[in-house]
């Protein structure tokens, strides 16, 4: 339990950095309307900011203003808190709580905040000490307030960014089933699109669609084409995780979602992958493609063709919006700083023997660190790149080899001396 609560602390405190983020990113991405740095965080400074715990803060003007020195300096690590302001305190209203809330608004709309309270008193989700303002205060930010706002149409209206790298849309679309190796696997691609220019960045079909896989794809885009100001994407597992949350503030990328089951609030991606079925996938003979790699070189033929096509919309080819937008999409620092960005993170306690348990894998980590809890970076699909981080050191890991360790000499190992186990230091004959 108390290791648990450790860990849920470190995922808030990255939560914040990442919400700090989120207030300086016009300026790291300089976006902002004001006339200069300081006059944005000022304007900023005068709306309140909502932490994970529930708390309510409003931030000085210099205090925004040194998270931007210390982004520029340092990226989102340095934004991290070191400690808790509240440490030690009982949070309000729980994970458990929070997400019985948003069930029972679900299957329950039209329950007022005062009901939702005495539920979640009855099934002791809360104490009876946590007033019914808490809930009503956290039922009103979180749109759940009106059961007619759900049922009723939304406001929408046609709209694009200004420039190419305003904004990236990426989904997952569900193909045919394709047979390798004489077995069926259902097929996965997954896209992303930028706003401004239609032009496809990024495209994979993949066997799985998760979390990593994305990752890949964007990362894949981001050094082709540049990092994008905001990435728009649905609230699906591989798109809501804190591994995209801390990727996102790495590069400088506010991550945006879509409200929930509202898939046509990204109609540009939605509306991209039924033209790629009706004028590729639909003249395609399945049947006849023998494995992924070859289903992923017949998309990237199509890729090409969709970009230096002209778009029905725009009049233009995507390509050549791309190669005319009025602002420079920001690159990458180099492809080491990239990689560093994309890196996992995880937060481990570092065994008695000196490993570390990964995605059921384990490792060895440096001696200095048992006992301790730290804060791994690696990659999932590389089992040889999987670091300790502290105190902006890498500091390596490797996987686990017992024969070989067992081989190992050690400074402190204990010498045995057989004369004394065959008799006392007589001699032998």
């Amino acid at each position: 339990m108390e290791q648990q609560k450790k860990t849920d602390r470190m995922d808030e405190l990255m939560e914040i950095a990442r919400l700090r983020f989120g207030m300086i990113a016009p300026v790291i991405q300089e976006t902002y309307p004001d006339e200069s740095v300081m006059a944005y965080c000022r304007r900023v400074a005068q709306t309140p900011m909502r932490l994970p715990d529930g708390r309510i803060v409003k931030y000085k003007p210099k205090t925004i203003g040194k998270w931007v020195s210390l982004y520029r300096n340092g990226g989102i690590d340095a934004l991290t808190p070191k400690t808790r302001s509240d440490l030690g305190k009982t949070r309000v209203l729980t994970e458990e709580a929070i997400d019985e809330i948003y069930r029972i608004k679900q299957k329950y709309p039209r329950l007022n905040a005062t009901q939702v309270h005495a539920r979640l008193v009855q099934e002791s989700l809360i104490p009876a000490t946590v007033s019914v303002a808490t809930v009503q205060r956290f039922v009103k930010r979180n749109g759940l307030k009106s059961a007619d706002a759900a049922l009723a149409g939304r406001d929408r209206k046609a709209f694009e960014e200004a420039y190419f790298g305003g904004m990236y849309q990426a989904d997952t679309c569900y193909l045919p089933y394709l047979e390798e190796n004489g077995k069926k696997h259902r097929t996965y691609l997954i896209m992303i699109l930028d706003d401004y220019s239609r032009m496809i960045v990024g495209g994979q079909i993949f066997y799985q669609e998760n979390a990593y896989n994305f990752q890949k794809v964007l990362k894949d885009a981001v050094a082709a084409y540049g990092i994008p100001d905001k990435l728009y994407v649905d609230s699906g597992a591989p798109y809501k995780n804190r591994q995209l949350d801390m990727i996102c503030a790495s590069i400088g990328t506010v991550l945006l979602h879509t409200p929930v089951r509202d898939g046509a609030s990204k109609g540009k991606v939605e509306r991209n992958f039924r033209t790629l079925k009706e004028r590729w996938l639909y003249g395609l003979d399945i049947s006849q493609i023998r494995s992924l790699e070859e289903f992923n070189n017949l998309l990237a033929a199509y890729i090409r063709k969709h970009n230096t096509t002209e778009h029905s919309t725009t009049g233009e080819t995507p390509l050549s919006r791309y190669l005319h937008s009025g602002r420079p999409v920001r690159k990458p620092k180099s492809p080491e700083w990239l990689d560093e960005c994309f890196l996992n993170r995880a937060t481990r306690r570092v065994s008695r023997d000196a490993t570390v348990e990964l995605d059921s894998r384990c490792y060895d980590a440096p001696m200095q660190f048992i006992g301790q809890k730290v804060e791994v970076r690696y990659l999932p699909d590389d089992p040889e790149k999987a670091w300790v981080f502290s105190e902006g050191k890498r500091h390596p890991m490797r996987l686990t080899n017992r024969a070989e360790n067992g081989r190992t000499k050690r400074k402190n190992q204990v010498s045995i001396d057989y004369s004394t186990v065959l008799g006392g230091g007589e001699d032998v004959h």
